[in-house]
């Protein structure tokens, strides 16, 4: 008698790289919008509370010195107890913190959830980086310009708007409640689709460079946070950047002398993947010095309203989802340098045009040109400079990409804002115009490291 045929296991509905494509980009998604979604609710939060605005500021604060002190150990953590496990750990910490925000009875305890939720987000965003770019060939990153631009453009766009929207009509404490659901929904594919794979020996915890860069990048960080609202003067913000510097300094002398280094700074030497570092941080410092000044200028020089002012940015985020358009389309046939400069270059023009602009719809459309143009170029330099990584060192190189991407946005925001303050921030738009040029020559300068970038598109392997 034949046996009855015995049925083959069921396969989850999402599996494999369909399930890291779900979870990386809901994961990454409640991040991008945590990092500006609280702005406009700020002075809600501070009312409620019974505290001044400055007082509230500490909100987004702890949020970004969380985030630096999370991004040093994400390489090793991922390594040492597998990229899914950590991934899914933090995800599922990041939800529950954001739990806690909305139920925080104060703002001490506000900001110390807060403060979870940015070291939660620090281990997400290169150990996620990893999950994704393991599941993908160098040859098939291209198309994944789609998936990085929403959580990395639109998400963090949106989040004014959608923050503001939920605050005036619900209340403040939305701004959290939103991510539980998504986030608990998003373990739970995680759980039942994503696979482990065998990591690579992680080495031993390098406690040294721990202790000397986790503070020194929340030191750091705390003062770039604090140092425009404050004064670069006052005693916590002088001794808190002084110090943050000099345990920087420390750190990385003994990262480039360590034999296991908590960051390994030396895959900086490295020809492709160390321009694309240093590109990253010129990149982001000129982004997001720019989307500092213009609402600034187009609100104190122009006497736009915060609605109208937060609506002339919104466009760059349009224009980065066509740009990744562009970008699967166009790296394949010109090669990453052949894409990347010369989009720096014209991105650093439309940047310096921006403050001479006077008509709302021009602001708009330049905005646009922002987004595809320099959106091009930074999706073009991320996906090509991790092409000749290999699959042991990726979890380190995202790591120190991320630290770097990261350092870049808070000194290019630090750096317009101590400009203003140096020549004067009233009504006069000339200080906005010449801090959009500082912005424009950040952006330019990348151009340099994009020469170093390789002249071909990553290929299919032998065989394939």
């Amino acid at each position: 008698m034949t046996p009855p045929p015995v049925a083959a296991p069921a396969r989850p509905l999402l599996a494999g790289r369909a399930a890291v494509v779900v979870v990386y980009t809901a994961a990454m998604c409640m991040n991008g919008l945590d990092s500006t979604i609280v702005n406009p609710a700020l002075f809600g939060i501070a009312e409620d509370f019974g505290r001044p605005v400055s007082a509230a500021n500490a909100v987004e604060t702890s949020f970004l010195v969380g985030l630096a002190l999370g991004l040093p150990v994400a390489g090793w953590l991922g390594d040492r107890y597998g990229v899914k496990r950590v991934f899914l750990g933090s995800l599922a910490v990041f939800t529950l913190a954001s739990a806690l925000c909305a139920a925080a009875p104060g703002l001490g305890a506000l900001s110390g959830a807060r403060a979870v939720q940015g070291v939660a987000g620090g281990l997400l965003t290169p150990v996620g980086m990893t999950l994704l770019f393991r599941a993908f060939a160098p040859h098939e990153r291209a198309g994944l310009g789609r998936i990085l631009i929403v959580p990395t453009a639109l998400m963090p766009a949106l989040g004014p708007p959608l923050g503001g929207y939920l605050t005036e009509h619900l209340s403040w404490h939305w701004l959290f409640l939103v991510n539980v659901p998504v986030g608990a929904a998003a373990v739970l594919i995680g759980l039942i689709g994503l696979r482990g794979e065998p990591e690579p020996p992680a080495g031993r915890f390098d406690t040294t460079g721990f202790l000397l860069a986790t503070p020194g990048l929340g030191l750091l960080t705390y003062a770039l946070g604090f140092g425009p609202a404050h004064g670069w003067t006052s005693p916590g913000v002088a001794l808190g950047g002084l110090l943050g510097v000099v345990l920087l300094g420390a750190a990385v002398r003994h990262q480039l002398r360590a034999a296991e280094p908590l960051v390994d700074l030396r895959l900086l030497a490295d020809r492709t993947f160390g321009a694309a570092s240093r590109l990253a941080l010129l990149t982001a410092a000129g982004l997001m010095g720019a989307l500092f000044v213009l609402p600034l200028l187009y609100q104190a020089a122009r006497g736009a309203s915060a609605l109208d002012a937060g609506l002339s940015v919104f466009p760059e985020a349009i224009g980065l989802m066509a740009a990744s358009q562009v970008v699967d389309r166009l790296l394949p046939r010109l090669g990453p340098r052949r894409l990347a400069l010369p989009a720096l270059l014209l991105a650093a023009a439309v940047v310096g045009c921006l403050g001479f602009a006077e008509n709302p719809w021009a602001v708009r459309v330049l905005m646009f040109a922002v987004g595809l143009i320099l959106g091009t170029a930074v999706l073009t330099v991320q996906i090509a400079g991790f092409a000749d990584v290999p699959p042991p060192a990726m979890g380190r190189a995202m790591g120190l990409f991320t630290i770097l991407r990261t350092l870049g946005g808070a000194l290019g925001i630090a750096a317009t804002a101590a400009l203003l303050g140096a020549v004067g921030d009233g009504t006069d738009p000339a200080p906005y115009r010449l801090a959009l040029l500082l912005t424009a020559g950040l952006v330019a300068a990348g151009a340099l490291l994009a020469a170093r970038l390789p002249a071909e598109a990553p290929g299919p392997p032998p065989g394939d």
